[in-house]
């Protein structure tokens, strides 16, 4: 069953290349046409050189910039042989200057981001850059195999593809899924692992050994409770989940308080939850901008991830210039939220976790599906036609007509029909790699019976 496994990822990476994990959702909107939400769209104006916001590592002295780049999502341009996509370098190389001109330092990687080419184009992009510029995180991915010998080769591996000495961030990724301290277990302690770890921090190899959270909450308290001297923790933190997280997650503020009271710092993912807090339905759009109307949606929720002080840095996945752009705007320098705008934020959530959107993160570990279907497109797809007003419920829906069309049409441009949800055979192979706990085959079979029916109401 592993060399299967082995075998179907080394294949979907053969056939679609790098650009698998780019969801077409992403590119369109669920209106014909529309190939972005006004949502998206930064503020403009004067992106500064030389007023980030840096925080110190109290273990290290590190001064780690606010904002950090997220490395999953580089942008990718079609295969010289045609077939699917590969990461583009030259724009990667681009995105990556233009952040440290700007005093963006911390860059955050994987083994397994973009289907195992993100280190590598990473590594080419910041090699061009003296050392003492940036800093390196990259994570132990080994989800697949969990012996001795494959998890350090991955290790190692990392070093090879970073063209690095020592990497500044180490963690332990995704701890807290599957079967939670059992699973921890078998993946970081009984093939010791963890003890190889802490020796190659002794070492200086590794300088700051840290892990990654998605899942239940006694896995969190137990790694906490370790005889271990963690030097960072990565967890999922912005306003709908600080006190609202659904799935498997935690809510933030647990998360976030527990690690103060350690001093331990906290690098914060999914600032954005995914990107849903940049495509809010019109309704939160006006509500934010009513209040700041030069300031983009997203640049709220970043405020609000770097308002907490012992937040160390704040990823983001940044594909565009122009959503870098913003991002540096936004801490150039930071200002914190007041008390009263966070309580502000804490009334959007409530008004936003009204509408029925699937909590998918587009982070693609749902992916490859063995029956070729682009989950994450298909559940994405679903949550902007939500905050688009394009998911009728009934006939006596007022734009019924419209908002039919404009599902079923923008559907066929986000997702290739041989790719939908309708393909679904329940095998449930993707439900255990979902970090936000979701019911992928459920609501895969729930969304193609509601394009049954929209397919068939032709009135």
């Amino acid at each position: 069953m592993e060399n299967k496994k082995e075998i179907n990822r080394r294949k979907f990476i053969k056939v679609l290349g790098a650009g698998a994990t780019v969801s077409t959702a992403a590119l369109y909107g669920c209106a014909p046409g529309n190939h972005s939400s006004s949502t998206d769209n930064p503020a403009l104006g004067e992106v500064p050189i030389d007023k980030m916001t840096y925080r110190v590592n109290p273990t290290t002295g590190d001064r780690v910039s606010i904002l950090g780049y997220g490395c999953m999502r580089w942008p990718l341009q079609a295969a010289p042989d045609g077939k699917g996509e590969v990461i583009d370098q030259d724009a990667v190389n681009e995105l990556v200057d233009y952040a440290i001109a700007h005093g963006v330092n911390y860059f955050d990687t994987s083994p397994v981001y973009v289907q195992g080419f993100s280190e590598r184009a990473t590594g080419i992009a910041l090699k061009r850059h003296p050392r003492d510029k940036f800093f390196i995180a990259t994570k132990m991915s080994n989800f697949q195999n969990y012996t001795r010998e494959n998890s350090i080769e991955m290790y190692r591996q990392s070093f090879k593809d970073l063209q690095v000495d020592y990497l500044d961030y180490y963690l332990l990724h995704s701890v807290g899924g599957g079967s939670g301290i059992k699973t921890f277990h078998e993946r970081y302690i009984d093939n010791g692992v963890l003890d190889f770890l802490l020796k190659e921090r002794e070492a200086g190899r590794i300088r700051n050994l840290g892990w990654s959270f998605h899942g239940a909450v006694d896995v969190f308290d137990y790694l906490l409770a370790l005889d271990v001297k963690w030097d960072f923790v990565q967890i999922q933190l912005n306003y709908v989940d600080w006190k609202h997280a659904s799935g498997n997650n935690v809510n933030a503020d647990y998360l976030y308080g527990e690690l103060a009271k350690r001093d331990i710092p906290a690098v914060i993912m999914e600032p954005l939850l995914g990107g849903r807090l940049s495509r809010l339905n019109d309704h939160l759009v006006g509500r934010l901008k009513q209040r700041r109307p030069e300031n983009s949606v997203a640049s709220w929720a970043f405020r609000f991830a770097g308002s907490y002080p012992g937040v160390l840095t704040v990823l983001s996945g940044m594909t565009y210039m122009e959503h870098l752009q913003d991002n540096i705007r936004t801490y150039s320098p930071l200002q914190p939220l007041t008390d009263e705008e966070k309580d502000f934020l804490e009334e959007t959530a409530q008004l936003m976790l009204k509408y029925p959107t699937i909590p998918c993160n587009d982070c693609k570990y749902c992916m490859p599906c063995p029956y070729g279907l682009d989950i994450p497109a298909i559940l994405l797809h679903y949550n902007r036609c939500v905050n688009e007003g394009n998911v009728p419920k009934s006939r006596q829906d007022e734009n019924y007509q419209r908002a039919r069309r404009a599902f079923l049409v923008g559907y066929d441009r986000s997702v290739p029909r041989l790719r939908q949800a309708s393909h679904c055979t329940g095998c449930n192979q993707c439900n255990p790699h979902c970090p936000q706990g979701i019911d992928i085959p459920k609501d895969l079979h729930r969304i193609d019976q509601f394009v049954e029916q929209l397919k068939q109401d032709t009135l």
